[in-house]
């Protein structure tokens, strides 16, 4: 009984439960659930939708003449955006494809030279 009440203490910051029955403070115990919520949106969360909103810039920022790579491995130059569908026809060695602009994963600005990721 002892070691049961220590672990309890231990995992949940909580004092050990006196002899006399008083019930420990509540808000001690939900401190430990606010630290995980706190951890998860800072090393989880957070992250995720920085990457996700550099992505849509890079997106955003796609031009005529840039050098591509789709989410299924394939290469190919820009060769038309449509702003109102959202997609982009690309030339891949002679063929024509239509994809729509998530599609893309990795893009070659073609004047800078320097590639960006964007998945």
């Amino acid at each position: 009984m002892i070691l049961l009440n220590f672990l309890t203490s231990l995992f949940f910051f909580a004092p050990p439960p006196s002899e006399g029955g008083a019930e420990p403070n509540p808000l001690v115990q939900l401190i430990p659930f606010v630290l995980i919520i706190a951890v998860f949106y800072f090393f989880m969360i957070r992250p995720q939708q920085k990457k996700q909103k550099e992505r849509e810039k890079v997106l955003d920022a796609l031009k005529k003449g840039d050098r591509v790579v789709t989410i299924g491995g394939l290469h190919g130059t820009v060769l038309e955006i449509n702003s109102e569908k959202k997609t982009v026809l690309i030339d891949a060695g002679g063929v024509k494809l239509r994809f729509d602009r998530s599609a893309i994963s990795t893009v070659e600005k073609s004047e800078a030279g320097e590639k960006l990721e964007s998945a």
